[in-house]
């Protein structure tokens, strides 16, 4: 039997006082309950099983801890050491080691499947009921894990079995609520670490705030970076602290291939207002936060006392440049955190130190929440320091990954892009618009022209180009004084061919009087020709319109030719579109066809038009094949003119904007590929 007066005793105390005290982690504490379960238990064995969370029956409990321990970790604790300093307490346990370890393994089982103490005869594997004849038991007792106000569907931490000498049932079952009581003693274990964990939230909070506030102080991001190293550094009592970005684009000075990754660019410094690059001193700073960078975790250099044990990742980084950092002073000690904004690292802030116990597992802990939280606002200060079209395309790619999802955003929009103008270019279809260079005309314009060589006498009052004139103006006059004087000469002449007819009637000279009417005659036709050369003299307008082309001002008293053009009158209210179409279009030109143009005077105003009428012969121009194509025009306006350039467009069939894009490479193949 089991005295029961010993519960207050000092060395029940001592066990209740361990369990109580705060333990460094959860692996100090496990072994803790484990050697306090075993001594009060009067067992010669403990073992601490891992018992998987799911109902697996082909997954067995796996021994994690035993008592008594090895000798090597039994002496470290004796000295006052925890269980996280230990490497022997991390070694795997030798199952070889473990007594009963099929009956041990079973009553695991069964204990954490029932959630209950289980208690097991070594020779019958049947449940505790009479204490005779039996070698010893073995007591299976679980470690629930959580909070006590957690469901029952938390997995279990692990199970606890004992391996206790034969005993009375009474014995057993005052041993077994024992350490029932002592297993409870987790909850309190989980509720100190829980506390622990909102203390550092707590601290991170309150740093963090003091960081933000000073980063919000400034308006742009190089005083809020050089606010957030300075504040740092005396929150914290750091020697230095230095904050870098990353730019995306390879490291300048980098020739090693490397020069494609990302780097960190130190961009504030505590203390120091001016940053020069070719410093050694700040090409270790930036090489250590690049080490920080690759790994995207944080680095500390050296670890503390137990620093491996409390933190794996810690232990597993890699510390070469923040050892050479450090190689000027024994009690430097640095580290770095990543500044992380949606999974991806932006920063990297490095802290150095020389004080003793200054910078902790805890104390990068704190700063790592810090920056999480300050990270946000230091981008928000580097955005709104960027150009607008930097700031659009980020616009742009968050957008776009709110659709197509965060990775590989912008490949993937630029394929749905593409799909989507593909798609387009193949089932869009929109009239295909033949282009081509036209210029504005009258429709039939009409020439004024010097009926015979003269001389110009005088231009009617007004008649000018751009005058309007109606039919049958005067709109100049040719002189005609040697006409009246020759025509003076042929009425003479008349009358005196008259007069020697009727004297040779009179004498009854036939031939003569025939000849002297021949003359009569021939006078009379040159009258005739002398008075028509007068009436012409007068030259009128044959259309009412606008004088288009002619001024005659300086050519007054100036010798003219026959045939000399002088004026050209047209009617601008009726005018036509001329348009030269290539020779690779105007297959796709019909009469009937409409289409828009455009004049370069105002080329925001367009006009519609009628195609009339397909000139069949083509002219050669600027190295082209030009085709005539003119066209009504179906609305004008007052600014229009005789000799306004500009663009027409044909209203041709409708075709795809992928046929359209490629009609004139397809022709040109087809050229080439024809045989």
């Amino acid at each position: 039997m089991i005295d029961l007066s010993e519960i207050r005793a000092p060395g029940w105390q001592r066990i209740v006082g361990e369990l109580s005290s705060p333990a460094p982690d959860d692996r100090s504490f496990l072994l803790r309950l484990l050697a306090a379960l075993t001594q009060v238990a009067g067992a010669r064995q403990g073992v601490l099983f891992a018992v998987p969370a799911r109902d697996d029956e082909t997954s067995e409990p796996k021994p994690i801890m035993v008592w008594p321990p090895a000798p090597e970790l039994r002496q470290h604790l004796e000295r006052g050491g925890t269980a996280a300093e230990s490497n022997v307490a991390q070694a795997p346990v030798d199952e070889s080691g473990v007594e009963s370890l099929a009956d041990a393994r079973s009553a695991a089982r069964a204990a954490a499947k029932g959630r209950q103490s289980q208690v097991y005869s070594l020779n019958t594997q049947d449940l505790l009921y009479d204490a005779a004849g039996h070698k010893g038991f073995l007591l299976a007792v679980p470690v629930p894990g959580g909070l006590p106000n957690e469901s029952a569907s938390v997995p279990l931490r692990g199970v606890v079995t004992l391996l206790i000498d034969n005993r009375s049932k009474q014995a057993v079952q005052t041993t077994v609520a024992l350490i029932e009581v002592l297993a409870g003693y987790v909850y309190n274990h989980a509720s100190q670490q829980a506390l622990r964990r909102l203390q550092a939230s707590g601290a991170s909070l309150e740093l963090a705030t003091r960081l933000i506030a000073g980063v919000n102080a400034s308006r742009t991001f190089k005083g809020a970076a050089m606010h957030l190293v300075n504040d740092l550094c005396r929150q914290i009592g750091a020697d230095r602290v230095a904050l870098a970005w990353i730019e995306r684009a390879g490291r300048p000075d980098q020739t090693d291939g490397s020069s494609e990754r990302n780097w960190a660019k130190l961009v504030a410094l505590s203390d120091t207002e001016q940053l020069d690059r070719r410093m050694a001193m700040i090409q270790k700073l930036e090489h250590a936060m690049d080490e920080c960078l690759d790994q995207e975790q944080a680095v500390l250099y050296p670890l503390p006392a137990g620093g491996v044990e409390q933190d794996v990742l810690l232990s597993q980084a890699v510390t070469h440049a923040h050892r050479e950092l450090a190689a000027g002073d024994a009690k430097l000690k640095v580290c770095s955190v990543p500044l992380r904004l949606e999974q991806k690292v932006v920063g990297v802030l490095l802290v150095e130190h020389t004080g003793d116990g200054a910078l902790t597992v805890s104390t990068v802990e704190l700063l790592q929440a810090s920056m999480d939280l300050v990270a946000p606002v230091l981008d928000v200060r580097r955005s709104d320091d960027r150009i607008i079209a930097l700031r659009t395309w980020d616009w742009a790619v968050k957008t776009a990954a709110w659709a197509v999802g965060p990775k590989h955003t912008v490949w993937k929009a630029a394929g749905v892009l593409v799909t989507l103008v593909v798609m387009l270019m193949i089932f869009v279809h929109i009239p295909y618009r033949v282009s081509a260079a036209m210029e504005v005309q009258p429709r039939s314009p009409r020439i004024v022209s010097i009926p015979f060589d003269g001389k110009i006498k005088s231009v009617a009052q007004g008649v000018e180009a751009g005058s309007k004139v109606a039919e049958g103006q005067e709109l100049a006059t040719l002189d005609t004084s040697e006409m009246l004087l020759r025509s003076l000469d042929a009425q003479s002449e008349i009358v005196q061919a008259e007069k020697e007819a009727d004297e040779a009637l009179k004498k009854g000279d036939q031939a003569s009087a025939q000849r002297a009417t021949a003359k009569a005659d021939q006078a009379r036709a040159q009258l005739g020709l002398w008075q028509h050369r007068i009436d012409q003299a007068r030259m009128l307008s044959p259309i009412s319109g606008t004088i288009i082309a002619g001024d005659l001002k300086e050519k007054v008293g100036a010798t003219v030719e026959l045939g000399a053009a002088i004026f050209q009158i047209a009617d601008l209210n009726d005018m036509i579109v001329v348009a030269r179409v290539d020779d690779r279009d105007i297959a796709l030109i019909r009469e009937g066809m409409t289409g828009q143009i455009t004049a370069k005077a105002r080329p925001g105003e367009s006009f519609d038009f009628e195609v009339e009428r397909i000139v069949p012969l083509s002219q050669a121009r600027e190295g082209k094949n030009l085709f005539e194509v003119r066209g009504r025009l179906k609305q004008t306006a007052a600014w229009f003119r005789p000799g306004v350039e500009g663009l027409a467009k044909f209203n041709t069939e409708r075709r795809s904007l992928a046929w359209i894009a490629s009609r004139r490479i397809m022709d040109q193949l087809k050229l080439w590929l024809w045989w």
